[in-house]
């Protein structure tokens, strides 16, 4: 596994890999045309397009922080702005209502799922992915945003992503409606389950959507929401107070090898499971027995775990369906190729420049490796609310 000096280039080249095709293929008008579906049972319709809009959401939402930074080392800034470019181009050519990939923000019920992704990826880069947008994409993009409100989200993790939507719209337009704010988090309030973790509507279930969608998304909707209205302030000491304990749990889950519990579903999103405990690296707000070197090293091994085994990407550079390697038989009804691109999402602490103590500070063995090595550590508390 890479380590000091080797482990950001390491994150970098892998991300870019990662983000390279999806993006080239939306700015140059040939998504439609070359996004490898035939093998995954959640293509959508041909009309729809449906994985136009999720490739774009789930690629930008990882790779935001790390377009919106400045002053990147030399060997990544002509990556950063190429992506930057593409990236700019890809919601550009996909908001263009003669392009042959618009996306598709309407049809069905899945595109409620990826515009929150992608307002997303707004919130984290304003500068880079709103800010520089010319002002017809601007307005096309706004609009895009509020057609997603005709589509009724299920009672469940959606809740947030109804609220996402309009947390970026408030955000950007300084208009929006918080009525599905105020219904997520309510609901959340009433599913929390204890000890950091949240149902997934009335129902706790053993997987990763906690990190996936619901934290991640429940703590920077608030954080929006924060800086209009103070409804929620009181609350939001709490979510975080549970959002830290979460991160432990996680980090916790990650074994000596980089390996982690294979419980529940979208395991194709391969490391995107740690989505929070990147999140919480990456806006320094990680729980103080948390050292972010720490996360550093445990981060590493799954993205060396999950993204470098044979068979992960097809001859094309598209990333095939599996955890570790190519495992078709994991992908559930809903997934496609522009599924998959969830994974980006762990690597949101290359947000953080590289004299950030996250990757400056000398390496440290996650808790999973010191403990099966024999180290005594002291015992793992609950949060008791």
């Amino acid at each position: 596994m890479p380590t000091g000096s080797g482990i950001r280039p390491f994150w970098h080249h892998l991300l870019v890999r990662l983000a390279t095709p999806p993006l080239e293929a939306l700015a140059q008008g040939r998504l439609r045309a070359t996004l490898p579906l035939a093998d995954l049972p959640g293509a959508g319709l041909p009309d729809s397009f449906t994985p136009g809009l999720e490739i774009l959401g789930r690629t930008l939402a990882g790779l935001a922080p790390w377009l919106e930074l400045k002053d990147v080392p030399a060997d990544e800034a002509a990556s950063q702005s190429r992506l930057r470019q593409l990236g700019l181009a890809a919601i550009r050519n996909g908001l263009d209502p003669a392009s042959p990939d618009r996306l598709n923000f309407t049809i069905g019920t899945q595109p409620l799922v990826d515009a929150a992704f992608l307002a997303h990826a707004l919130l984290r880069a304003p500068q880079t992915l709103w800010t520089a947008l010319d002002p017809t994409t601007q307005d096309r993009l706004v609009a895009a945003l509020r057609s997603t409100r005709v589509i009724k989200p299920w009672p469940c993790n959606w809740l947030l992503f109804s609220a996402m939507v309009d947390a970026a719209l408030l955000r950007f337009t300084g208009e929006a409606d918080l009525a599905p704010v105020a219904h997520a988090v309510d609901q959340h309030e009433q599913w929390y389950k204890g000890d950091g973790a949240y149902g997934d509507g009335a129902d706790f279930h053993w997987d990763y959507y906690n990190s996936y969608v619901i934290q991640p998304m429940l703590l920077d909707v608030l954080a929006v929401a924060d800086a209009h209205t103070d409804r929620w302030r009181a609350l939001l000491t709490g979510v975080r107070r549970r959002a830290e304990r979460y991160a432990l749990v996680q980090e916790r889950l990650i074994a000596p090898d980089g390996s982690f519990p294979a419980l529940g579903r979208s395991l194709t999103y391969r490391c995107g499971a740690f989505q929070h405990l990147a999140q919480l690296a990456l806006q320094h707000a990680l729980p103080e027995a948390l050292p972010p070197a720490q996360v550093r090293g445990a981060l590493t091994a799954v993205i060396r775990r999950t993204l470098t085994a044979p068979s992960t990407f097809d001859d094309a550079g598209w990333l095939r369906p599996g955890l570790c390697g190519h495992q078709a038989g994991l992908a559930e009804s809903y997934i496609s190729t522009g599924s998959l691109y969830l994974c980006t999402t762990a690597f949101l602490p290359l947000g953080l420049p590289a004299g950030d103590v996250f990757w400056q500070d000398p390496d440290v063995d996650w808790t999973g490796r010191r403990l099966w090595s024999g180290e005594d550590l002291p015992a793992d508390q609950a949060l008791k609310d």
